[in-house]
């Protein structure tokens, strides 16, 4: 190898653009991580780098709230945040593609299903129209549900906050499924098209991770996750403390999804 006597200035400045390049670059894209399949990454686009941040720590559920915006699906918590480069295809479709085809068709080598909850904040109908058209160009990507038949692939998109239950349920084919409530407990709608409950645990528990659960909300929690077992589906709370006291509660009740802002937190106790 032939070395160079570069001049210290031009080394600085290399090794600023190398640091650059791969804080940029997707490396995880053939990452070994091992998926936890109880992770789920609460308003993921607040992080240094929305999604690849949750990928590295092997979170398999993802969460962005989009508005839509003249035909674009824009990534961002409130309206004042907006950016038109933060689309939802650049942050995540794009992105879970590439590694999908690094990884033989899975965002892990081997591992499950990964969700990406699209949280609609307002004009749901519209929001939902640009969505279904936006994941026909990801067919081979996105879990399907066509001419009564579901099948499952890399990423499997669910809708909540406004969510217009009709235009999705009415969809054909259809590539996202609703994001329930604890009223939908009991729904018979199918597993494909209802795929998950979610609701505010502070407007059912009074237990906030600190010291122990009262007897009668540990089995009301443990009851709530068989109903929803019972119908082929997954259970997430939001609004839950971060405290591992509350995780606990919420792994040995068989809770799917533990959502976190603390994404290394979250994935240190869970792999604890």
């Amino acid at each position: 190898m032939i070395k160079k006597n570069w001049p210290s200035g031009t080394l600085l400045v290399l090794s600023l653009i190398n640091s650059t390049v791969n804080a940029q670059t997707p490396s995880t894209a053939t990452a070994t991580t091992p998926p936890l399949v109880n992770a789920h990454a609460h308003n993921d686009y607040e992080h240094t780098r929305p999604l690849l941040d949750a990928l590295d720590q092997g979170f398999t559920s993802i969460e962005a709230d989009v508005y839509v915006i003249e035909g674009e699906l824009l990534v961002a918590h409130n309206l004042f945040d907006i950016s038109k480069e933060r689309t939802l295809k650049k942050l995540y479709l794009q992105p879970l593609q590439e590694r999908a085809t690094a990884n033989n068709g899975r965002i892990y080598k081997g591992g499950p299903t990964v969700t990406l909850l699209v949280d609609i904040k307002t004009n749901g109908a519209a929001a939902y129209a640009v969505l279904h058209e936006l994941l026909a160009q990801y067919d081979s990507l996105i879990s399907v549900t066509e001419d009564g038949k579901y099948t499952e692939k890399a990423v499997t998109v669910i809708i909540s906050g406004d969510r217009p239950i009709q235009e999705i349920e009415d969809s054909r084919p259809r590539r996202a499924g609703i994001d329930g409530r604890i009223a939908d407990l009991d729904s018979d709608q199918p597993a494909a098209l209802l795929p998950l409950i979610s609701d505010n645990w502070t407007s059912h528990f009074r237990y906030r991770g600190v010291g122990l659960m009262p007897d009668a909300e540990r089995v009301k929690l443990r009851d709530m996750v068989t109903r929803a077992h019972s119908k082929g589906r997954r259970i997430r709370f939001w609004a839950t403390p971060e405290t591992p006291l509350l995780w606990q509660e919420l792994k040995a009740a068989g809770v799917d999804l533990i959502g976190t802002d603390e994404l290394e937190k979250l994935s240190t106790f869970l792999r604890s």
